[in-house]
């Protein structure tokens, strides 16, 4: 898919971090783009800075995701990509017991089920609702392409660490989705494909110690550092442009095989 001022995408996650990069090399290309997130100030200024329009959007709620993609198609049309990078993420062991008295406790179930709807349900809701969209197009090709998504997991879909039993079931099932969608969809000339991104610089980062980012950068294979937004957001493009990338899960991780802690 050539990548122009003639296509529309949506940006979940958008304000910051890996969507905020991937929203910026869109609209470097000149695709008019729409940013869903729940962070107002910073996904107005994002908007504003690369020409699109902001969306304030939960994507656990059917009825805010269908206002977003009301919204974004009304300034730029029916989107022909879709970007999730919308997700967050928990540190709870699945039992423990207390150093203090020695009481047990499990993994609050209502913690457990927050990570899912928006790492997994609220992707496919994204998903679902973009593709339905997407339908109504037209082909821009022979092939009959109508549209691209990208999907965001994580190396923890393959290698959780501790504490993770959420967070690793919530992007496998990104990854576990990712080809039957494809199927899905592959009459209809719509892509899909997912990224599965290693140790990143992102805000959830930024708070960390100096010596805690050394010791993460360090335990990369190669290159030795934290992943860079805008490395994603290349391998974004390439996944919307490369008309023949569908079906995928791709590690971009620097060789990194997460150890249990």
């Amino acid at each position: 898919m050539k990548l122009d001022q003639s296509i529309p995408a949506v940006v979940t996650g958008g304000a910051s971090g890996l969507g905020l990069a991937t929203a910026k090399a869109l609209a470097a290309k000149g695709v008019k783009v729409a940013i869903f997130d729940l962070q107002r100030d910073k996904g107005e200024a994002a908007a504003s800075e690369i020409g699109g329009v902001f969306c304030e959007v939960n994507v656990t709620d059917d009825a805010s995701v269908d206002a977003g993609f009301e919204k974004a198609r009304a300034a730029h049309g029916q989107e022909r990509v879709l970007v999730n990078c919308a997700g967050v993420g928990n540190a709870i062991k699945t039992a423990s017991r207390s150093k203090e008295d020695g009481s047990i406790k499990h993994f609050p179930l209502d913690a457990f089920n927050f990570i899912i709807q928006i790492n997994l349900v609220g992707t496919f809701r994204c998903i679902a609702k973009s593709a339905a969209g997407m339908l109504s197009l037209e082909p821009i090709d022979a092939h009959g392409q109508r549209g691209a998504i990208v999907n965001t997991a994580s190396v923890a879909a393959e290698d959780g660490q501790m504490g993770q039993a959420a967070y690793s079931a919530s992007k496998g099932g990104v990854v576990g989705m990712t080809l039957p969608i494809a199927r899905d969809l592959m009459g209809e000339g719509i892509r899909v494909n997912t990224i599965l991104p290693g140790i990143f610089e992102t805000p959830l980062l930024a708070g960390l110690a100096d010596k805690v980012r050394d010791a993460l950068a360090a335990s990369v294979p190669f290159p030795k550092k934290l992943g860079q937004p805008e490395e994603y957001a290349h391998l974004a493009l390439t996944m919307i442009e490369n008309d023949y990338f569908n079906g995928e899960d791709v590690r971009l991780d620097g060789a990194i095989r997460m150890a249990p802690r």
